[in-house]
Order: C-alpha cells, then sequence, then structure tokens
C-alpha cells in the first residue's frame, strides 16, 4: 500500500525539525530568540501579578513602589505579610503532604542533570516566589523569573532532543535573558547566563546567549515600557584613590559572607523551634511588617529602594540602621520558609553598605574624592557579587544602570576583590552553599553531571574470568596460561567474593600452594553505583590495575579495569571540551 502523502508529512516532520535542531548552530539561535522571547513575556507577566498582589493587599498607587511608599495603612503593614505567611505556609504544606519532589533550579540542571528540569516544577517555584515578595516577605522575584524561563527552555529543548551540551546552554539563555529583562540590562543578563548558570565563557554560545537577552529586553520594551528614575551625577575619584574602592569590595566580601552564615543560622533556628513549618511564614510576616512600620525598605524585594537610596541623603546612623533592618528582613524571610534569593536583596543591601561607608569615610577623612552615590553603586555591585558570584554580571549592572564608563575601573576593582576575598575566605554563593548544606558538591554551574551519569556498572566487563576457591593450581594453571587475562576473580563456595588472583602468581607459587593463599584484594571492591571518579581514586589508593565489581550481597557481577576506566575519562573530556571550543561533532 502506498504511503499517504499527509500522514508521511505528519510523521516525518517532527522528526526533521528535531534533526534540524540539533545540527544547524542557525536554528540553534533561532530557538535562543523564541527563549528570549518567552523569558520577557515571564518576566512581564510576574512583575504584573507582583504589582497587582501590592496594590490590593497595601493599597498603594499603580504605579507605586511599596518598598518606598511611606503610606500604607499601619493595619495592612502588620496585616498583609502576617495573613500572607499563613496563606503561603498552609499551601506549602499541601504540596508537601502531596509529595511534591524539591525542584530543580537552573544551576543543578547544568551541573549535574544536563539541562534538564521539570517545567511543572519550576512553575511552582515561580508562583511561591510571586507570592513570597507579592504579601511583603523580604526576597526578590529574581528566582522565579530564571526558575520559569529556565523551564521553559529546558522543556522546549528536551521536547526537540537536543544535545546535552545545547540544552544546557539554551537553560543558560532562558535564565540569562529573564535577568537581562528584568534589569533592562541584556549585556548583563548575557554574562549572568555565561558566569551562574553556564559555568563558563564559552565562544560559541556567545551569540545566542545574546540573542536570548536581547530578544528578551526587546520583547519587554514593547509590551511593558521601562522607565527608571534618574541617578545623580556620580562624583567618580580619581585612579590614585582606588584603595577606597578595593577596601569597600573586602568589607563588601565579609559582610556577603556574615549575610549567607545568618541566613543559615536563622534558618536554623527555625528548624529547631516547635513553631510548626507552615506557621513559620505568618511569624516571620509579622517581624517584616513590625520593622517596616519604620521604614518600608525591608517589604518585597526593594526595586525602587534601590533607585531611591543611591540618590537620597541619610545621615551614617539611618543608612546602618536600613542594612540591619533589611539584613533581618531577608534572613527571616529565607529562613522561615518563604521562596526566593538574595539577588535583589542585596543590591538593595550593597546601597545601604556603600552609603554607610562613604559616610564613614567623611568623618574620617574628609578630603578624599567621590560622591556618596559613587559609593552606594560600588557597595551594590561587590555585595551582590559576594552574595550572588559573577563580578562581570555585576559590573555590567551598574554600567547599563548608569551609561557611565568612567566607572568601568573602580566597578571592577570592587567586584574583582570582592569575588576573591568571599572565595579564599568562604569558597560559596548563596546558591551554591545552599547546596552544600544539602550534601551536594556543587561549587557552580560547571557539567559535572556527566561524572554522576558514568557510574561503574556502565563500564565494567560482565565477562569476569573467576574460580572457586577451592580450585586446584594444576586445574587453574590449565584454564588460565599466562597472557590468557590480567586478573582473576576468585569466588568462596557461596559464590561470594574473595579476592583476586593475576595468572603468573600461579605460576610462582609450589603446586601443593592453596589458592585462597594466593588472594589479593579480598577487602577491596567496587560498587555497580560507585563513579568514575570514586572507581579512580580507589585504583590510585589500592594501586591494581583492576578491582572486581561487587553488588549488595557481595556476589560478582563485573570486573573493571584502570587502563578502560581512564580511557573512558579521557573520551568523556575531550568531548566536553569540543563542546566548549565549537566543534559540534557527536
Amino acid at each position: 500500500m502506498p504511503l499517504d502523502p499527509v500522514a508521511g508529512t505528519e510523521t516525518t516532520l517532527p522528526r526533521r525539525l528535531r534533526q534540524l535542531f540539533r545540527t544547524s548552530e542557525l536554528a540553534l539561535v533561532t530557538l535562543a530568540a523564541l527563549v528570549g522571547a518567552g523569558a520577557g513575556l515571564v518576566v512581564i507577566a510576574m512583575n504584573g501579578a507582583m504589582q497587582a498582589l501590592h496594590v490590593l493587599i497595601f493599597r498603594i498607587p499603580d504605579d507605586a513602589h511599596l518598598s518606598v511608599w511611606t503610606s500604607v495603612p499601619v493595619v495592612l503593614l502588620l496585616l498583609g505579610p502576617v495573613l500572607g505567611g499563613l496563606v503561603f505556609g498552609t499551601v506549602s504544606r499541601r504540596l508537601t503532604r502531596q509529595g511534591t519532589s524539591a525542584p530543580i533550579d537552573p544551576i543543578e540542571a547544568n551541573a549535574l542533570h544536563g539541562g534538564r528540569m521539570s517545567l511543572g516544577d519550576s512553575g511552582v517555584v515561580a508562583a511561591q516566589t510571586l507570592v513570597s515578595s507579592g504579601v511583603g516577605a523580604s526576597v526578590g522575584l529574581e528566582a522565579g523569573y530564571t526558575q520559569a524561563a529556565a523551564g521553559l527552555a529546558s522543556a522546549l529543548g528536551q521536547k526537540l532532543h537536543l544535545r546535552r551540551a545545547d540544552l544546557r546552554l539554551l537553560v543558560a539563555c532562558g535564565a540569562g535573558a529573564a535577568i537581562g529583562a528584568a534589569f533592562d540590562a541584556p549585556l548583563m543578563g548575557a554574562f549572568y547566563g555565561f558566569e551562574l548558570i553556564l559555568g563558563t565563557y564559552a565562544i560559541p554560545a556567545f551569540v545566542p546567549m545574546m540573542t536570548a537577552t536581547f530578544t528578551a529586553s526587546l520583547t519587554r520594551h514593547l509590551l511593558q515600557p521601562v522607565s527608571h528614575p534618574a541617578l545623580p551625577l556620580l562624583d567618580v575619584p580619581p585612579v590614585e584613590q582606588l584603595p577606597a574602592v578595593i577596601l569597600l569590595g573586602c568589607l563588601a566580601a565579609l559582610l556577603g559572607i556574615a549575610v549567607m552564615r545568618g541566613v543559615t543560622l536563622v534558618e536554623a533556628g527555625f528548624r529547631r523551634s516547635r513553631l510548626p513549618g507552615w506557621l513559620r511564614p505568618a511569624l516571620a510576616g509579622g517581624i517584616i511588617g513590625a520593622m517596616a512600620l519604620w521604614n518600608p525598605a525591608v517589604l518585597s524585594a526593594g526595586h525602587g529602594a534601590v533607585y531611591h537610596y543611591i540618590a537620597a541623603d541619610g545621615a551614617l546612623l539611618t543608612f546602618a540602621l536600613l542594612l540591619a533592618a533589611k539584613l533581618t528582613a531577608s534572613a527571616v524571610s529565607i529562613g522561615s520558609g518563604f521562596r526566593g534569593g538574595l539577588f535583589f536583596a542585596s543590591l538593595l543591601m550593597g546601597v545601604f553598605a556603600g552609603r554607610l561607608y562613604a559616610a564613614g569615610l567623611d568623618l574620617l577623612l574628609p578630603g578624599i574624592d567621590g560622591s556618596h552615590a559613587f559609593y552606594a553603586l560600588i557597595g551594590m555591585g561587590a555585595l551582590a557579587v559576594a552574595v550572588v558570584g559573577g563580578p562581570m554580571t555585576m559590573t555590567l549592572l551598574a554600567l547599563e544602570m548608569t551609561g557611565d564608563l568612567r566607572l568601568t575601573l573602580a566597578v571592577l576593582a570592587a567586584c574583582g576583590t570582592a569575588s576573591l576575598v568571599t572565595r579564599r575566605l568562604f569558597g560559596f554563593s548563596f546558591a551554591t552553599w545552599r547546596f552544600h548544606l544539602r550534601g551536594e558538591n556543587i561549587r557552580g554551574a560547571h557539567d559535572v553531571g556527566w561524572l554522576h551519569d558514568l557510574t561503574v556498572e556502565s563500564l565494567m566487563r560482565r565477562e569476569v574470568p573467576q574460580l572457586g576457591a577451592e580450585t586446584s593450581l594444576r586445574e587453574a594453571r590449565h584454564l588460565y596460561p599466562p597472557g590468557s587475562t590480567g586478573e582473576i576473580v576468585i569466588v568462596d563456595a557461596e559464590g561470594h567474593y574473595a579476592g583476586l588472583v593475576a595468572p603468573t602468581i600461579l605460576y610462582q607459587s609450589e603446586d601443593t600452594a592453596p589458592l585462597y593463599s594466593l588472594l589479593r584484594h579480598a577487602d577491596e571492591s567496587l560498587r555497580p553505583d560507585m563513579t568514575i571518579r570514586d572507581a579512580l581514586t580507589l585504583f590510585e589508593t589500592t594501586e591494581t590495575e583492576a578491582l572486581a565489581v561487587v553488588d549488595a550481597d557481595g556476589q560478582v557481577i563485573g570486573l573493571l579495569s584502570e587502563r578502560d576506566a581512564i580511557r573512558r575519562y579521557s573520551d568523556e573530556m575531550r568531548r566536553r571540551l569540543s563542546e566548549l571550543t565549537g566543534d559540534r561533532a557527536d
């Protein structure tokens, strides 16, 4: 029977599309543009929903920012976060009872899972982040932006069966595009994708990344024009006073470490308390609402407050209290269970720290140049680098916010110093610190998932040269003459692993010697679920060329040689390197 042309088209077109996206760089750029447009829509939708919640709960004007609006009724400042926290905690408990698995964020997805994320879980995280910030918790929407956009990108890439490297790149494009659209800073968004989500500056990734971030920013400009308050003229000090900027970078790093440690301590305190988990966000809401009676900057992410306090005047004590209040509100919010991150909170805390530093300089060194707004901007970037990571990301944010290239050297110096000091003294960003507390050894988005996927079971040889421990030497020599195999696995009468014997040893022993007296590595074997890194470590420790693979019952299921493991490891490393250099050959 001849094929139906229409039916043939319907069955072959999806396959051809998948093949096109797997082989064409232009097609990948097209996908990045689609992802960027989707990320822009995500940012628009989440911003609109958050503003609607602020208007509904706190009765602010449609065009006002909650973090700088001082006319919110007292009763709403107190009840809004409390009741919102109660609703959030109740719904979160229900989701937990339904067995919802822990969601995978873009960094973890790219580090361990080859870019694979759950679209449903990403939607839940985005909704939780939106509600948390919407009811006044001191968390930003950035975690929700990146989770939703990266989840969409991952779902699209999985649907088209993209290769691991391309899927990771598409996830980074989604997250970077969302950040670029959120801050109206496409260059900053691109480097966010490079530094924090992809984990490297890869030349083949440049065009797709830039396409995604510029498309996202364009989408937002077309559908939701962006306007920011004007920043004051920045008095940039001369190069001779760069040490003052570097010192601010050092202090920002120490403050960032204190912030990350403080959030962990507050979270541990909530866990040790007898307060039910679903009630903790309500208590945190009460604390935040009480602080907001003094200053609303502690509420929500603080988008409006960043621009306001870069330009606003204030005394040293005022900025010290604002810094302490925002730090406390952020720690209590995250520690109690509200969903969100410290990205924008760290920017606002950095502004307060920079203004505090500038006020201190005025007292100690009255003749030093540099406006308070300049140091506020430097502090913003440096503290964000300490908490979030990405020195180039935060440098570009400052430059794109101001459009003033005179800041380049100072911002780079402060951000680079903060990154170096944080890495030397602490070794984590806030995201990787959370992974560390969970027991995951993730220091960034570098692709280490293939090391987890490359297990002993996938590498071992299942045809194992094997003898019983009761076998005589004469019979063993007959079965395995010299050169026939590398190692012989010996098992006991019940089939359990007993040790290894090399064929050459059989001929170096007396005929009457029992076989079990020749055994080596009786207590050393591999498990099928061990990673290749664990196997190579054990080979180095035992100084042997091969080891038996034994299951949980002690039965021998395979044999792995060090030579085979090293060859496979080298092949995989070459493949990862080729992906970075642009060689797309499989």
